[in-house]
């Protein structure tokens, strides 16, 4: 436990985001999700030409898509540009998107952030169990060639939340069901975030401490972590080392 911050030090688990916390995913959905709404917004513009502006691949990107399901956040982000989010329609763009993303990491890959593995490796020295959950079905893909699925002892995926008919984020239920199943209570456990959805989760799920990751470098977002249940912030997750640690 002297490797850990003293905030990690009262809880018995933790739980972590997979894109953009464990590994760095995020910046690939994020393509994929701006080529795909810019194609629809091309094909098919709304009435109003402010709406047919591109996706913007940062701020579009937290607001409406980060840390959801692909067809709530199409339909989230499709909804604010005044488009009626038919179900037709949110299938399709979700599955274009779903083919770009797929291409993408076959292209490029994704790599584990070091400050993360770190501190999961400390975790696991310190005796704390620890899951990776998330709403993307390709999250064990992602863990498995980031070559760190076997520091997770288990993994909630978007494949499994479908399954078990969880609800996307922001319900807490999907952090819920992974906190579950490593034998330790919401109220005894931590979850890690990137997404404004995952901490509102987070604390809707009554967890112990809801952490949120900072990678956005986006104006205020650090504040918007905070109002939306955070209780603490840090860039990189090595910041939740204990000093000796680092």
């Amino acid at each position: 436990m002297e490797h850990l911050a003293p905030a990690l030090r009262a809880v018995s688990a933790v739980v972590l985001d997979t894109d953009g916390v464990i590994t760095d995913s995020a910046r690939v959905h994020a393509a994929a999700w701006k080529e795909a709404f810019d194609a629809f917004l091309h094909d098919r513009p709304p009435r109003d030409p402010e709406q047919r502006r591109p996706f913007d691949a940062r701020d579009d990107y937290l607001r409406y898509v980060d840390g959801k399901s692909r067809l709530d956040g199409a339909a989230a982000f499709l909804a604010s540009r005044g488009v009626d989010p038919e179900d037709a329609v949110v299938g399709e763009v979700a599955a274009a998107k779903e083919e770009l993303f797929t291409r993408r990491l076959e292209e490029r890959g994704v790599d584990a952030y070091p400050g993360t593995v770190r501190l999961v490796r400390a975790l696991r020295d310190a005796h704390l169990p620890v899951a990776a959950a998330s709403a993307s079905r390709h999250a064990g893909e992602l863990l498995t060639r980031a070559g760190v699925r076997d520091l997770f002892d288990v993994l909630v995926d978007g494949g499994e939340a479908a399954r078990l008919g969880l609800p996307g984020k922001p319900a807490p239920d999907l952090f819920l069901t992974a906190a579950g199943r490593l034998g330790v209570p919401a109220g005894n456990a931590a979850v890690v975030e990137d997404a404004l959805a995952g901490v509102e989760a987070g604390r809707a799920g009554g967890f112990a401490l809801v952490v949120g990751v900072d990678r956005a470098a986006a104006e205020d977002f650090a504040q918007r972590l905070y109002r939306h249940g955070a209780d603490l912030v840090v860039r990189d997750l090595a910041e939740l080392l204990g000093e000796e640690a680092r």
